[in-house]
């Protein structure tokens, strides 16, 4: 029974000590540099066991392979025995566990680790960190894309973990957060020495559409377009280029952002300082077309001042015209001065004031009851428009196109790009407007026919038409129509069919309308008018003699 239970206790002696004296596979294990022979350097790990490990796997990226005989180094073991009886053995892998440690540790600190680029992939490179392979964006190498990154190739130098997973065996690694924090605390430093207003020497570095990125001695500031002169700048290329040193004014200092913006022009004379007495309200200056919108054209009065010509004063005759079609850029031009703000740093030009109003010429040059003649450029619901000298229009209202059709009748005998002849009968500069009469071109037969005649007047007529309310008569080529009620005094003798066509009548003029062209004539006002005046002369209120006889005596008298 001793004897069974001492070999027990040898075998677990002896199991206890293969334990202690074996490494497990697939951990990390201590051993001592034996030999280096053939590229290889022969590493004792205990129990009698050796293992080979290339030297390459001893070596860093950009360095020499650091071993020697003697040396202890961490291997990670694979297998105790392979087929030549030596264990299998790798640095690699060791300095990768190691490293993992050791990454991980950095990661949750967010401290900075060491490793070298070493090599390039899709979308970035490949970064040792000592042991560990991870990968780099493209976007992550520097602050600015680098087009060759062949001088940082193997260069060992600090990375900012971003991101990792061990058991994908994934790292994500940056540069450029590095460069960006040691960048923000040199521009914190230079930031801290400047101030807003001072003026400060600067290197362009480079040039935007917007402006130019000026190096001040490790930060840079922004040059906007509209602070490189007091002038219009359409491109920074006209007034800089890059490399150029120049002066400059520190306008803005964001202490949260350490943007700052830069000015030249804040360092010049404002020009805007004597513009009143330069360009006094109405004076003509020559200025230059720098900018033309849908509202206007910019000109160009001197450097630094632009005054904006609005579409409204560009021409006195095209209304609705884009400005490109008035003027175009370069172009010189005399502007008038019409109104300034300086504080609002506006002037507002004329371009029409420099040429006189073509109204006013043609009120001149054509009075009232001139001839004309133009091309009718358009055809509306109220009349004809005329073309007429210096790009203006005059109007042929439809009741100035005949003196004997109605006017919706006679503008069906016009055509667009006829051309026309008529009279001018009014002429409104103020509101730009010309009065034109076709008719009037013939005369008035009306005002000819009724020249002599007054209101009162007796005429003779000739009798056209018989109707049943009345007769048509015709004075002169005029016709007028005589009610029934105004045939005769007596109700009796208001009859149409006493008369005849033909007949000549005697008949007095109770009303002359022009605008509707006729003549109100009566019969019976005449007979009143007769029997009046016949009284007045014959009769009197003593007399005694009854009207038959004053009438009578009336006859006899424009009989003799």
């Amino acid at each position: 029974m001793c004897a069974k239970n001492a070999m027990e206790e040898f075998e677990a002696l002896l199991k206890e000590s293969f334990e202690i004296d074996t490494p497990a596979e697939g951990s990390v294990v201590r051993g001592k540099v034996i030999a280096i022979e053939a590229g290889q350097a022969i590493i004792d790990v205990g129990y009698k066991m050796e293992g080979r490990v290339d030297l390459k796997e001893f070596t860093n990226p950009g360095e020499a392979p650091d071993i020697a005989v003697g040396d202890e180094v961490e291997v990670y073991l694979d297998r105790v025995e392979n087929a030549r009886g030596e264990a299998v053995i790798s640095r690699d892998k060791a300095r990768r566990e190691e490293a993992w440690d050791r990454l991980e540790k950095a990661y949750a600190e967010d401290a900075r680790v060491d490793g070298a680029i070493f090599g390039r992939v899709k979308g970035g490179f490949t970064v040792d960190l000592g042991g560990a392979v991870a990968f780099l964006p493209g976007s992550q190498v520097d602050v600015r894309p680098v087009r060759d990154a062949g001088p940082l190739m193997g260069l060992k130098q600090p990375f900012q973990i971003l991101k990792m997973d061990r058991r994908r065996g994934n790292i994500v690694v940056s540069r450029r957060a590095i460069l960006e924090e040691s960048r923000a605390e040199q521009r914190a430093e230079i930031i801290g020495k400047l101030a807003e207003g001072d003026a400060v020497d600067g290197v362009v570095k480079n040039i935007t559409e917007y402006g130019a990125f000026v190096d001040l001695g490790g930060v840079d500031g922004l040059l906007h377009v509209t602070d490189m002169a007091w002038r219009r700048v359409n491109h920074p290329s006209e007034i800089l280029s890059i490399g150029e040193t120049l002066k400059v004014q520190v306008i803005k200092i964001n202490k949260d952002t350490h943007r700052i913006s830069l000015g030249m022009k804040q360092l010049q004379e404002d020009p805007w300082d004597s513009v009143e007495a330069k360009f006094p309200l109405g004076s003509v200056h020559k200025g230059r077309v720098t900018n033309i919108t849908d509202y206007g054209a910019f000109v160009e009065l001197e450097p630094g001042v632009e005054g904006l010509v609005h579409v409204s004063e560009m021409s006195w005759t095209k209304k609705n015209v884009h400005p490109g079609k008035i003027v175009s850029t370069s172009q010189e031009v005399d502007v008038m001065v019409l109104e300034i703000d300086t504080a609002k740093r506006r002037v507002s030009l004329g371009l029409k004031q420099c040429m006189r109003n073509p109204w006013e010429v043609f009120a001149e040059t054509h009075p009232v009851g001139t001839e004309v003649e133009g091309e009718v450029k358009n055809i509306t619901e109220f009349g004809l428009f005329i073309g007429l000298d210096n790009d203006i229009d005059g109007m042929v209202h439809l009741s100035d196109l005949s003196w004997d059709q109605r006017g919706e009748e006679a503008i069906q005998d016009y055509r667009k790009g006829d051309m026309v002849k008529a009279v001018v009968t009014e002429v409104d500069t103020d509101k730009e407007r010309i009065s034109l009469s076709v008719k009037a071109l013939e005369g008035d037969p009306f005002a000819d026919a009724v020249g002599g005649v007054k209101r009162g007047s007796i005429i003779t007529v000739t009798v056209t038409m018989i109707e049943e309310g009345g007769i048509e008569v015709e004075y002169e080529g005029m016709k007028s129509f005589i009610r029934r009620s105004d045939l005769s005094r007596d109700r009796s003798e208001q009859r149409p069919e006493r008369f005849q066509v033909g007949d000549k009548v005697d008949v007095r003029v109770t009303n002359i309308d022009s605008k509707s062209r006729r003549l109100g004539l009566s019969i019976k006002a005449r007979e009143i008018a007769e029997e009046k005046e016949a009284v007045e002369q014959y009769g009197s209120s003593d007399s005694g003699a009854s009207l038959g006889d004053i009438l009578g005596a009336a006859l006899k008298g424009e009989g003799r």
